[in-house]
């Protein structure tokens, strides 16, 4: 395993690095002002246009889709440096460089499953950043850490036409109070009695003004409602109709599509938690050698460097572990890097959470304060203990993996 930055990641390491600093630390507080005088708080401040502008014309774009047809065409590994330097200010550079979920997946999705009208209607213009899109498969009413309890319907029409019939309560359905959100990917079951429970699943495009498709309202994480990300909505389908073409894949694939789905989201999510975790580090040290107690600095407080310390340690390992995940992912496939995949995803956010809170508790008032953006890490880190999978779940998988080796 070689982790060594290749010459074309260096060069967009340098490149992201410099726009970070130039154009999107300073838009933050920019951001924020523009947002409070919207007429909506789901309209995009003027600045993010600008940013992703800029991005598109530096070529910092679609850096995530590893199909040089459609994205930069970039490995895992190249990729992982780079997602975590977005990380350093989640709510401004993932959209920014056109590499914010929900649409990363739903790309990925549509370029990997999807047939050409679709890969037209919907792929091109959320390559090109024009529309933003929603992945519909959380539900209010039963565990969706089991994603077979979906109770969701996709039906066909008992009239005689051509036509899928959808019905369903989805909640928590990110970037769905986003005004530019255009298309949902529908999961739902096409075969709710079929005798494998992994082939009652199917996944559908359903454009937001489809009839019969209400988002209801907005859901809030921490009190956050957390705009940039285009809000986390609970949406209804009352027998919303679309034409069987919208169906991606084949009828039972809609499983086997989110597990591929979910993979790269997974990956994608620990790397931007590194950046996370080195912003609050950051944001520690500052706030260590500059502020006063007890008649030293904070820095000389043996507890504080313990923390920025145990920090440093847990992030370089943290990242190792990402690297090898990426180096498998790009060598073995993602089936092959199933066991690290879940690693990650369980040591990750967990341990970020741990060191954003060392630093929420040194910021003191300031760290829950919007005067500082630790309080807003926080619920993001805190929400991806969750999201994609909650521990427990990759847990039980995890330890049944190893089991099976003792069998």
């Amino acid at each position: 395993m070689d982790f060594a930055f290749d010459a074309r990641t260096e060069e967009l390491r340098a490149r992201l690095l410099a726009f970070m600093d130039e154009y999107v630390y300073p838009a933050e507080a920019v951001a924020q002002e523009q947002r409070a005088a919207l007429a909506s708080p789901w309209d995009t401040p003027a600045v993010v246009e600008e940013l992703k502008a800029e991005a598109r014309r530096q070529g910092l774009w679609n850096l995530f889709l590893p199909d040089a047809e459609h994205g930069a065409g970039l490995t895992n590994l190249q990729y992982a440096p780079l997602a975590e330097i977005t990380g350093r200010s989640p709510q401004l550079a993932p959209t920014a460089t056109n590499c914010a979920a929900p649409d990363t997946g739903n790309m990925e999705v549509l370029a990997q499953f999807g047939d050409e009208r679709q890969k037209k209607q919907w792929l091109e213009p959320l390559l090109a950043g024009e529309i933003r899109s929603a992945f519909a498969m959380t539900e209010p009413e039963v565990a969706s850490s089991d994603a077979t309890n979906i109770t969701t319907r996709i039906e066909r029409a008992s009239d005689g036409t051509d036509e899928y019939v959808i019905t369903g309560r989805k909640w928590y359905i990110s970037g769905a109070m986003n005004p530019d959100c255009k298309i949902f990917i529908v999961m739902g079951k096409t075969d709710p009695g079929g005798p494998d429970i992994r082939r009652q699943q199917s996944m559908v495009l359903v454009p937001r003004d489809t009839p019969g498709v209400t988002v209801e309202r907005a859901m809030r994480v921490f009190g956050y409602e957390d705009h940039y990300h285009g809000g986390h909505a609970e949406v209804v389908f009352d027998h919303a109709r679309v034409p069987v073409s919208h169906l991606i894949g084949e009828e039972g694939g809609g499983f086997a599509i989110a597990q591929a789905r979910l993979g790269p989201g997974r990956i994608h999510h620990c790397m931007r938690l590194i950046g996370m975790a080195e912003r609050a580090i950051e944001l520690m040290c500052r706030r260590a050698v500059s502020r006063t107690a007890f008649g030293r600095a904070l820095g000389q407080q043996g507890v504080v460097q313990n923390w920025i310390a145990d920090a440093r340690v847990t992030v370089e390992q943290l990242r190792l572990l990402v690297l090898k995940t990426a180096w498998l992912m790009d060598t073995v496939g993602n089936r092959g890097a199933h066991t690290e995949i879940q690693a990650i995803k369980i040591a990750t956010p967990r341990a970020v959470v741990d060191i954003i809170d060392r630093a929420v508790q040194l910021y003191g008032a300031g760290g829950v304060s919007q005067d500082f953006p630790l309080a807003e890490l926080y619920a993001g880190a805190r929400t991806l203990m969750i999201a994609d999978g909650p521990d427990e779940v990759h847990q039980r998988s995890l330890a049944r993996r190893e089991l099976k080796k003792y069998l």
